[in-house]
């Protein structure tokens, strides 16, 4: 499987813009930019993306390592905030936090843990993370 997103950007870095899609139109030509990137602006970046993405898997793994374990969870929600910061060597995600709810009928606290443990590591957004990136660039003139 196979699912691609695209994006476009015109003009210089802070004062261009720029809009992101997805093949599946659930994000179509939405707006993004300097503001909406380093100062709050109106409008989404890449780190939104990531955090709605890496919620989504995860849940969606947790909800996996229950069912392996005999569960049914009633209802699962994750909260997934991404850090971005300035360091010395430039722009870096340092940190996301997972804030994850859950109601799982019958579940004891060291099955949720290791069920939510096994969902982090294990989740492809997770690995993702740290993963090898290829690149193939063309130069249009």
């Amino acid at each position: 499987m196979k699912r691609s997103g695209s994006a476009v950007w015109q003009g210089d870095l802070k004062n261009g813009k720029g809009t992101v899609s997805t093949d599946s139109a659930v994000l179509s030509e939405q707006q993004y930019s300097f503001g909406t990137r380093f100062e709050n602006g109106t409008g989404t970046n890449p780190e939104e993306l990531i955090a709605a993405a890496h919620a989504g898997c995860f849940t969606m793994a947790l909800s996996a390592q229950l069912g392996n374990a005999g569960f049914t969870p009633e209802k699962l929600e994750t909260k997934a905030t991404v850090t971005l910061d300035k360091l010395e060597a430039g722009w870096a995600v340092t940190h996301i936090l997972l804030e994850v709810k859950g109601r799982v009928p019958n579940a004891d606290q060291a099955t949720w843990e290791k069920a939510t443990h096994a969902a982090k590591t294990g989740c492809p957004i997770s690995k993702l993370l740290n993963t090898t990136i290829d690149m193939n660039a063309k130069l249009e003139k």
